[in-house]
């Protein structure tokens, strides 16, 4: 593949799951399909999209060619060797994304094309809807020639939003039947391998030397799977962990299954796990409980209420049957098409009770990771304090928990990320907003905020408030519909949605007044004076910092009060209301005096002079200029006090005593040193 002419080539994979759901085994594991390929090559040159149904015309969109097959078909299988044989002729690289998560459930076509705007280096925006997202994603795929492997679709609807809007693109789509509603889509559609093929399968799963020891038997053995790739991986996995049996004897096992027992998959999977012993038995029949059909060693353990190690070996041993699929970073998939199979057995042979205990252990696993997890970023912090405090965290947690360093922490939260966002909904739906649902909602949220920052993480934290709005407006819980509104809104206001920001900030103030929550209604009200000083309605948000103050003042909130009276000051002075201002000032100062919170005041004063200065007061602006560099000396900020002296500078120069005004500007250099960020304090006042 050729260097991209707009950037490296691309590899994207939803969830970063490995692509392929019904896999029969690795790519390089590919047979037969000639047909097929030769088919899917042939329509590309066929005529390209204009429109969909419903939609204004526009100029042609990317090819779209659809691989349509059953659950097990290798439908994704022959997908990825097509993209492979054509991959030269779109030198921008390949994106891929799944449409259907590996447990069954849908995945948001939101997230889908979010997925795909962040492998290409695109922002998205928190909280942007389905329709941006798609128009951000068609934008960046101008002037790109790539393949878009859109697998496991459900509906048209789904891929519709993928679809970018140049011919030089390809989509190729896997899915279970046609897409209708797309047009000039023609399904190239999958049946069974035939028996050459299948039995060419089989040889690379067991060896050659027992498929040529019984040749008949191995054909035998393929028409019994019919060709089914899924079935044919399960029969070699077997054949493979059992090399004294005979193929003949699986043949014959197969054919005599009761009748009961429907197609080759459902029978060769009867055979591969009627093999097992009794505790394989149930820790397979618990695996459709893990999030996203997403699997680890820790999942599997807390399911199977087994050590850690045992887990591992057991996923392992999985993994060679072809009961699970080894991915990257530790990690195993549920295929799709035994998921069903799995479900039937857990609600038929697993009690309830048990189940909820075995769902409890693995979301009680989570919340304990995620605690270890948040907890290495403290050790980045490289003090003394903060060392402590990651000690502290992790004592008495088992070492099988803990992470070995920052890196591997951030690592194990990005490729345990799909699965630990549908941990979070399977908590809150299991039980509401229980006390396990709350803590493990909060340690992710902390986790990724801790790890990315809450600029970088707020797509991920967003869809997490909205999960927790849903539920409690649901089920009438004012207080954690007021956090989870506050959080969304404070998202909302730090991409500039302010309208939307202020919309649910006084959604949450009535929230929190019907939970009688002082705490939620204060922080409302705050952020509704907050908003209102973003869109420069100085009037409302002085009534609002107002309204905020004297709640603050009735409850004797005093580090509350010194803040708030620090906002009215703000706004008085945007509003040159420079009065106003100086006496909101001055009370801040006073009560971070009282706190005892030097930096704070110090901050109060350095306000108050530039009040005075703007008010034409420079001997008090001098003044309170003093005083407020002593009390930053004392605060140990240095820039604080640099940014003193330059406005001191400046006032000693407008009082004509540009002597004065030079010293004070030296002692501000003095104290930036060659700091590079000091370049606007020197530059003058602000």
């Amino acid at each position: 593949m050729g260097r991209a002419p707009h950037g490296p080539s691309l590899s994207v994979n939803y969830a970063r799951q490995p692509e392929g759901r019904e896999r029969s085994g690795s790519v390089t594991d590919f047979v037969g399909r000639r047909r097929e390929l030769k088919e899917l090559r042939e329509d590309i040159a066929r005529t390209g999209l204009d429109t969909l149904s419903g939609r204004k015309a526009k100029a042609p969109r990317a090819r779209v060619l659809l691989v349509a097959g059953r659950p097990g078909s290798g439908r994704t299988a022959l997908a990825e060797a097509f993209v492979r044989e054509v991959a030269g002729d779109y030198p921008d690289g390949l994106l891929r994304v799944r449409l259907t998560a590996p447990g069954g459930e849908p995945v948001a076509t939101e997230r889908a094309v979010r997925t795909l705007l962040e492998g290409l280096g695109q922002p998205t925006p928190p909280g942007a809807g389905e329709d941006d997202l798609s128009a951000a994603l068609r934008d960046a795929l101008v002037g790109r020639r790539v393949i878009l492997l859109v697998d496991d679709a459900a509906d048209p609807h789904q891929v519709d939003a993928l679809l970018p809007d140049t011919p030089e693109c390809l989509v190729v789509v896997t899915a279970e039947g046609p897409l209708t509603g797309i047009p000039d889509v023609r399904p190239c559609t999958l049946g069974g391998l035939d028996t050459h093929s299948a039995v060419a399968m089989l040889s690379r799963l067991i060896g050659d030397t027992r498929v040529a020891v019984d040749p008949r038997a191995a054909e035998s053995l393929a028409e019994e799977c019919g060709g089914q790739p899924a079935a044919l991986a399960l029969a070699g996995g077997w054949l493979a962990a059992h090399p004294k049996a005979a193929v003949a004897d699986v043949a014959k096992q197969l054919h005599d299954m009761p009748p009961g027992i429907t197609g080759p998959l459902g029978r060769t999977f009867r055979l591969v796990y009627e093999s097992l012993p009794q505790p394989a038995q149930r820790t397979l029949r618990l695996l459709p409980l893990a999030p996203a059909g997403i699997l680890d060693s820790h999942t599997a353990s807390a399911l199977a209420g087994c050590s850690v190690a045992a887990a591992q070996s057991t996923l392992e041993d999985f993994a060679g049957l072809g009961l699970v699929r080894t991915a990257r970073d530790g990690l195993f998939l549920l295929p799709g098409c035994l998921a069903p199979m799995l479900q039937a057995l857990l609600e038929a042979k697993e009690r309830p009770a048990e189940v909820q205990l075995a769902r409890a252990r693995m979301l009680e696993r989570t919340v304990r990771l995620l605690t270890s997890c948040r907890a290495m970023t403290e050790d980045a912090e490289g003090d003394e304090e903060s060392g402590d405090r990651l000690r502290e965290r992790l004592d008495g947690m088992p070492r099988a928990l803990r992470f070995p360093d920052r890196r591997a922490a951030a690592t194990w939260l990005d490729t345990r990320l799909p699965a630990l966002t549908a941990s979070a909904a399977v908590a809150v739906a299991d039980g509401g907003l229980d006390t396990l649902a709350r803590r493990l909602v909060a340690a992710l949220v902390r986790a990724l905020a801790g790890h990315r920052g809450t600029a970088a993480a707020a797509p991920e934290l967003y869809g997490l408030h909205r999960l927790v709005l849903d539920v409690a407006e649901r089920r009438d819980l004012h207080r954690e519909q007021a956090a989870a509104l506050l959080n969304l809104a404070d998202l909302d206001a730090e991409t500039g949605r302010t309208q939307e920001a202020l919309e649910r900030y006084r959604a949450a103030l009535v929230a929190g007044k019907a939970a009688k929550d002082p705490y939620a209604t204060g922080r409302a009200m705050e952020s509704v004076g907050g908003a209102y000083m973003e869109l420069a309605d100085w009037p409302r948000a002085s009534d609002w910092f107002g309204r905020a103050l004297s709640q603050a003042l009735a409850r004797g909130e005093r580090a509350d009060e010194a803040r708030l009276y620090g906002r009215l000051g703000n706004v008085h002075t945007y509003a040159g209301r420079y009065g106003e201002a100086l006496r909101s000032w001055r009370a801040a100062a006073a009560g971070y005096r009282r706190l005892a919170d030097v930096p704070g005041q110090a901050k109060a004063l350095s306000e108050m002079a530039r009040v005075q200065e703007y008010a034409g007061r420079p001997e008090e602006s001098l003044h309170t200029c003093r005083e407020a560099i002593e009390l930053a000396r004392r605060a140990g900020d240095l820039r604080l006090q640099a940014a003193l002296q330059v406005r001191l500078a400046d006032t000693l120069d407008r009082l004509g005593d540009p002597a004065a005004a030079r010293l004070h500007r030296s002692a501000a250099d003095r104290l930036l040193g060659d700091d590079p960020a000091a370049c606007e304090i020197r530059s003058g006042s602000d």
